[in-house]
């Protein structure tokens, strides 16, 4: 199911009994064999065309790498609803993609929702003793346990009433012009999710870039995060003026850095 990466034409892994979902693969050259591959895992209602994604893909071709990325089901071009999405639902996508659509170790590079569902895909790729995949993790502003840490407690009340009424709310989002759905199942599949309740093992290198501008997850959020990844080594940037994108140019330098550090050690 490996080929070229191709801003025109997608590929789609499918699954029986599940969305259909698009991916874009490019292959590394002949030298970079040795190295590990990327993943790329989006954010919530992003998609695999984001800027930093595509700035990677670039980057990757330059250095010869591996570079896999995909849209989650409900988001950009892979079928689906994305009211219906969860984290269960999203976290499964992502592991679908890495175990069918990659091969060797890997660095996953995980922004926002993407840092969450990364660090799980890390607990279960331990769990079926192929914890060898990971050559490292890059989160970006990593919304771990962001239904019930972030998003459940700014909740205004008239929120709270519609999903207890109509199981669904549409908050206002500053990227997209359409307000963006909040069902009562994705909260409460959320909370079968959270990893920030007990300490969190990443079995390989991580390097974490924050934000300290970033009104969705404060830098706070990156620290206990941090302190939660106790035995494993971790790297934390933190950038005093950036924002939760992190999508200017000296952003993303900094992002390429990180990856290179860690595809190179």
């Amino acid at each position: 199911m490996l080929g070229p990466d191709g801003p025109e034409s997608p590929q789609f892994l499918r699954r029986a009994g599940s969305p259909a979902l698009a991916y874009r693969h490019l292959q590394g050259s002949d030298e970079s064999q040795q190295r590990p591959g990327l993943v790329w895992l989006g954010g919530f209602k992003s998609d695999m065309q984001s800027t930093k994604a595509q700035r990677i893909a670039d980057w990757a071709r330059t250095k010869g790498l591996a570079f896999t990325r995909f849209d989650y089901s409900g988001h950009g071009e892979s079928q689906g609803e994305f009211a219906q999405g969860t984290i269960g639902a999203w976290f499964a996508d992502a592991l679908a993609i890495i175990q069918n659509c990659t091969k060797g170790p890997q660095i996953l590079i995980g922004s926002s929702m993407g840092g969450w569902i990364t660090l799980l895909i890390a607990r279960q790729l331990a769990q079926l003793g192929q914890a060898e995949r990971l050559a490292g993790l890059v989160l970006i502003a990593p919304a771990v346990d962001f239904t019930q840490a972030l998003l459940l407690p700014r909740l205004p009340d008239s929120a709270r009433q519609d999903l207890a009424t109509k199981g669904v709310w549409y908050l206002p989002s500053p990227y997209a012009e359409a307000p963006t759905p909040i069902t009562q199942g994705l909260l409460e599949d959320g909370a079968q999710h959270l990893l920030l309740d007990a300490p969190i093992r990443s079995y390989c290198p991580v390097h974490i870039l924050q934000g300290m501008q970033d009104p969705d997850v404060p830098y706070s959020h990156a620290l206990t995060l941090v302190e939660h990844l106790a035995s494993d080594p971790v790297t934390l940037t933190l950038i005093k003026d950036g924002d939760h994108r992190l999508s200017r140019d000296q952003d993303i330098a900094q992002l390429l850095q990180a990856i290179d550090r860690l595809a190179e050690a």
